[in-house]
């Protein structure tokens, strides 16, 4: 409650915030069309391959050119100004930089772009949910082996379901369950770059097909980004993924506490203290009614008779049998309220949600049947979607990771709706990220992959 206190107190000591942001895409330029505003905070540099693009990124939020006319990253701490160029490492580097946000969405680059920013003494602010599923518990734990903090972003659901959980437990409350809504039929995870516009079409209005990256667009509706999403809240809060993954269970918001309960309560959860996502669109094709589709929540127990009434007298979304409660928010601002996660690394040293151990993973999972000698070309594409799976089935039966199934030769056939193994491709056991990856499972291993007390 006090994050914009404390910027002023900075604004007047003279000593704003100092932020380098790497990726102006579409999450970067929406943080950053507020920051600009936010009094405390200075963006001391953009970094993007596209420099051009990021000039036109900078325009199209709102900045002035003379804004970000810096000439050099001396030029840009002198006149409060900002730096626009195409070296990350740059920004990483500059000790008068505090906090780096990653918002590339490319794994390899984020863990790079992290790795580097702990070993510089920054704070990472990892809008790169993508790099986080692949490996963040050992990027959170490399980070506070340094002292500095590594975190989700806030704006972004993971985070925004972390606080809810932790919330709630710091409410004494029991969390039965946690996660998001988003529009889901079953045949989405055949959908691919292509035909993912009969998808959008049909609840998008775009006019404009060019100006967005349909790859991207559709890691959103082929269920991988969801995967994703609630990895990066079961390895921060210490929720289990499901044995067989998510569900997308339709909802309406007012019916939470009733579906995304235990089955044994007659929910459809298999047990209680797990992630979920729900639809809002029937199996039929019907649109559910007040969905959550760009909403998050969290499904929570009343252990006392006390508390169920009370559930009831306040309107409290309860279940049928008054046992369980829902809390919900039905939008998400995206990049326009990530400061809050810069302003609280830098000024509380606290992460808007961080992993705390590897529980869940994302991993490749065949859209079609797939054929000896493709290259795989990751998420969003034509060949595999990402499936949530428990680490330690992960683990046990070696399963690639989808963030590092881009760029990569199938060795043999793989059946459509079969999960990918590493023997199944040619990796590059050199590469970075590779090496990354399993340093964590060797880190992790299957000792840390059950549950935090759900209290």
């Amino acid at each position: 409650m006090n994050l914009h206190a404390k910027l002023l107190e900075r604004q007047a000591a003279g000593r704003p915030v100092t932020v380098g942001v790497i990726g102006a895409g579409k999450f970067g330029t929406m943080f950053l069309s507020q920051a600009r505003l936010t009094q405390g905070m200075h963006i001391v540099g953009v970094a993007d391959l596209d420099v051009a693009r990021a000039h036109s990124q900078l325009k199209t939020a709102g900045w002035p050119a003379e804004a970000y006319a810096a000439a050099s990253l001396d030029d840009a701490h002198k006149q409060r100004a900002t730096l626009v160029t195409d070296s990350a490492a740059a920004l990483i580097a500059d000790p008068r930089i505090e906090v780096i946000v990653e918002s590339t969405g490319v794994p390899g680059a984020g863990i790079h772009h992290c790795l580097q920013a702990i070993k510089h003494g920054k704070h990472i602010v990892m809008v790169n949910v993508e790099a986080d599923a692949v490996a963040g518990p050992l990027l959170a734990r490399r980070a506070k082996e340094a002292g500095v903090v590594y975190s989700l972003a806030w704006g972004d659901q993971p985070a925004l379901i972390c606080e809810h959980v932790d919330s709630l437990r710091a409410a004494g409350f029991k969390v039965i369950c946690a996660g998001k809504g988003t529009r889901y039929e079953p045949h989405y995870h055949k959908s691919n770059p292509d035909n993912v516009w009969d998808i959008l079409d049909k609840y998008l209005n775009i006019s404009d097909r060019k100006s967005i990256n349909p790859k991207m667009f559709n890691s959103f509706v082929d269920g991988t980004k969801s995967g994703i999403e609630m990895t990066a809240v079961c390895n921060a809060t210490g929720l289990l993924p499901q044995s067989d993954g998510l569900h997308f269970p339709p909802a309406t918001r007012f019916e939470l506490a009733d579906v995304c309960k235990p089955n044994s309560d007659g929910g459809t959860l298999e047990q209680a203290g797990v992630t979920e996502v729900t639809s809002s669109v029937y199996r039929d094709g019907r649109d559910v009614p007040h969905h959550l589709a760009l909403g998050t929540y969290a499904v929570f127990e009343g252990e006392t008779d006390y508390a169920r009434r009370c559930f009831k007298e306040y309107a409290m979304l309860p279940d049928r049998t008054g046992k369980y409660a829902a809390l919900y928010r039905p939008i998400h601002m995206i990049g326009l309220e990530l400061g809050v996660s810069v302003a609280s690394c830098a000024l509380r040293h606290e992460p808007t949600g961080a992993p705390t151990g590897f529980r869940s993973d994302v991993v490749a999972t065949a859209k079609r049947a797939l054929k000896a000698g493709e290259m795989l070309d990751g998420e969003g594409g034509f060949c595999v979607w990402g499936k949530q799976t428990p680490a330690d089935i992960s683990l046990r039966d070696e399963l690639l990771p989808l963030g590092l199934a881009h760029n990569v030769k199938l060795k043999r056939d793989i059946a459509e709706g079969g999960a990918l193994r590493w023997a199944d491709v040619a990796y590059d056991p050199n590469d970075a990220a590779v090496k990354v990856r399993r340093e964590m499972e060797t880190a992790f291993g299957r000792r840390n992959v059950t549950a935090e007390p759900v209290l």
